[in-house]
């Protein structure tokens, strides 16, 4: 015969446990291959939030120069000289709701920085979007590797 606090035990054990399982499968921390399929970024926690970071480029050279890829569309002279691998994509990117986060996000093609969302949608994807004003778009990137 259980008694009252064995009951209560096994329960909240339980609910713990699917917590967590629910909380694992709606992390957003990883490698992730964009859909273009040409860069993966590594997303981790940082500061409360998430960030993410360039790790791996499809072309990983300037075709015109053969040096390492930079971030030659950023406007800022001192940072358009820095590698494309290691690049920070967004940083502190906050909690907005279940399995989302929101935040900045710099785009390397253009070398703006837009109003982003990142959202974990599957066990394997993760929607990412930008807006500035009202025009707003996205893209899904996929897990890699586990």
């Amino acid at each position: 015969m259980f008694n009252r606090f064995a009951v209560f035990t096994i329960l909240l054990t339980a609910l713990c446990g699917a917590t967590a399982a629910h909380a694992q499968s709606a992390d957003a921390s990883g490698t992730w291959l964009t859909q273009a399929g040409d860069a993966r970024v590594k997303v981790s926690k940082c500061g409360g939030g998430i960030c993410g970071v360039i790790v791996w480029l499809r072309e990983p050279y300037d075709t015109a120069t053969g040096q390492p890829a930079t971030d030659s569309k950023n406007p800022n002279p001192a940072l358009a000289r820095r590698p494309i691998i290691g690049l920070p994509l967004f940083s502190g990117m906050q909690p907005a709701g279940p399995n989302k986060w929101s935040g900045h996000i710099y785009n390397a093609d253009d070398g703006s920085t837009y109003a982003s969302s990142i959202t974990v949608t599957g066990a394997e994807n993760l929607r990412v979007e930008g807006c500035v004003g009202a025009l707003c778009g996205g893209e899904t990137w996929s897990r890699v590797g586990h």
